[in-house]
């Protein structure tokens, strides 16, 4: 069906289109470019899946807390309060930047293939969507350090690991 419409709309377009994506040494060139994008990809994924652990854990944690400062307004419950809030704000945004490095990097990993069957030349397109997933990764792992940092700070035992 679609090759009847291109077909149709020009000859050209269609025969361009279908020899550009014969070549199976081409896309297998454009797979193996995309090789270490998927990677880091992967990579990230699982870099987010911790951060997501102690994001629910400190949102857990505040929970607890604010249901017992209903009964108990101490000045340490309060600080530690506040001290969970700022975590849970880094990972936050840990989490919103690394979540922008994955989809720049699927951006990245579709413009490799978009760039083997078109005309233009879009390397630099493609070299600054690189730069702006290193970019969102570096923000988000120094966030996820600040976390941890915060996290390893506190008075008494506040992490994941801690059964409270």
């Amino acid at each position: 069906m679609l090759w009847d419409m291109l077909a149709a709309t020009g000859g050209n377009i269609a025969s361009d289109l279908l020899e550009r994506t014969s070549s199976t040494l081409r896309v297998q060139e454009i797979v193996r470019l995309s090789l270490a994008p998927a990677f880091l990809l992967a990579a990230i994924g699982a870099v987010m899946n911790v951060m997501m652990a102690r994001l629910i854990w400190v949102a857990n944690r505040i929970e607890r807390l604010e249901e017992r400062m209903e009964e108990n307004r101490g000045s340490s419950v309060r600080r530690e309060l506040g001290r969970l809030k700022r975590r849970r704000k880094l990972a936050q945004r840990a989490m919103i930047f690394s979540t922008a490095a994955a989809l720049t990097i699927c951006v990245v990993i579709a413009l490799l293939f978009v760039s083997a069957f078109i005309t233009p030349q879009i390397g630099t397109v493609t070299a600054i969507a690189w730069i702006a997933t290193m970019g969102f990764l570096i923000a988000g792992l120094i966030l996820f350090a600040t976390e941890t940092i915060v996290a390893a700070s506190g008075q008494r035992g506040d992490g994941p690991d801690e059964g409270s």
